[in-house]
């Protein structure tokens, strides 16, 4: 394999995966960017209350009930219900509806501490590609993180090349090139004449 093969064929690599990604990198990207921030930013992520106690009393029917209780949420039934979060420390229970909608009941009284709209777990979905399939996920979003993996391998070889060059370069010429061995810019470097 020829010495300019390599770096030309890593341009050609670089230039196209970049432009094969790009949408899909994109989402990920600015997903990954929300989800840095689920804990902090309540529009992301509803944050957890505190409930009064931290021993749960509740039975999964009270639960419910309190979960009914909440029109936005829409549950009727456990069908309804996409998870549980139970956090004893907190006293607080995070029903989380099929809508995406999250329900926070205090664990000992059954008061409904909170109402929100959980978009986290749509950003998630998101980032990952599972909300457009699973199919997606697996075959879009995996090999698009391998390209990713790729550009930054190619990258790292595109930014290391002109050191190379330099370092040949030098070693070739019996050492490190000196600046002070070149002619000041703007003159032309003396002709010796010819000797017959």
């Amino acid at each position: 394999m020829p010495n300019s093969f390599l770096p030309v064929w890593t341009r050609r690599l670089h230039r196209w995966g970049t432009v094969i990604v790009a949408v899909p990198f994109l989402i990920m990207l600015i997903t990954g960017l929300l989800l840095l921030w689920k804990k902090d930013v309540a529009w992301i992520q509803p944050p957890t209350r505190q409930g009064t106690g931290t021993t749960p009393t509740l039975t999964f029917d009270e639960i419910l009930e309190a979960a009914r209780r909440v029109p936005e949420a829409g549950i009727q039934s456990w069908a309804d219900v996409d998870r549980l979060d139970v956090r004893p420390d907190r006293g607080v229970v995070k029903v989380r509806a099929a809508n995406r909608w999250e329900i926070q009941v205090d664990l000992q009284t059954g008061e409904v501490l909170q109402t929100a709209y959980r978009r986290s777990d749509l950003i998630e979905a998101l980032h990952d590609g599972s909300w457009f399939h699973d199919h997606v996920k697996r075959w879009v979003f995996f090999p698009v993180a391998l390209v990713v993996l790729g550009l930054y391998l190619t990258g790292l070889y595109l930014f290391y090349l002109p050191y190379r060059r330099r370092r040949r370069t030098g070693s070739a010429s019996g050492g490190s090139a000196r600046p002070d061995s070149r002619p000041p810019p703007g003159t032309r470097p003396a002709v010796l004449p010819e000797t017959r």
